[in-house]
């Protein structure tokens, strides 16, 4: 089963977009308000592509997962409640957001190797620290945070938002 990371074109979009549909219902179906809304729309997808963010799991020649990887500073970060950054020498991090395996994929344990590609790809762009949210009742998507290696630091809200809360987690490398 060959397996890697590639960046993601505009022909990948209709993948993408039916991976973060399956998402959406996994969390529905886990009673999970998060993604439970339009978003990720479509144009959050096809800026993550423009901007050379977006990143595929390709399984036997399949996309299987998708994911942003960004390395410019995330306004939800700005501000972390209960908890706090790591200390580093360096404030530039990456971010992980819009990650979701295909349905097809689940349980073959590809979370843990496509966490250790992006982590890659941020390390390559000399960024050393790297920083995911989830909500608090995602228990699958925190054991799969946990077990690439990160730990949980605090709270932060989704656009400055008092409802849209979520647990985050940062890795230094």
């Amino acid at each position: 089963m060959p397996k890697y990371v590639r960046a993601a074109t505009d022909a990948d979009l209709p993948a993408m977009q039916a991976i973060i549909a399956q998402g959406k219902h996994l969390l529905a179906v886990d009673g999970i308000p998060q993604w439970q809304g339009a978003y990720p729309l479509a144009a959050d997808i096809q800026a993550d592509i423009d901007a050379h963010r977006a990143w595929l799991l390709i399984v036997d020649g399949q996309v299987a997962g998708t994911a942003a990887l960004l390395t410019t500073p995330d306004p939800n970060y700005a501000n972390i409640y209960q908890g706090s950054w790591a200390d580093t020498n360096d404030d530039r991090y990456a971010s992980i957001h819009r990650i979701a395996i295909a349905g097809g994929y689940h349980g073959q344990h590809l979370a843990d190797f496509y966490f250790s590609n992006l982590l890659t790809l941020s390390y390559q762009q000399g960024i050393h620290q790297v920083r995911i949210d989830t909500h608090a009742a995602n228990q699958r998507m925190q054991h799969i945070i946990t077990k690439a290696g990160f730990t949980y630091r605090g709270i932060v809200y989704m656009a400055d938002d008092p409802n849209d809360q979520r647990n985050a987690y940062q890795l230094v490398l």
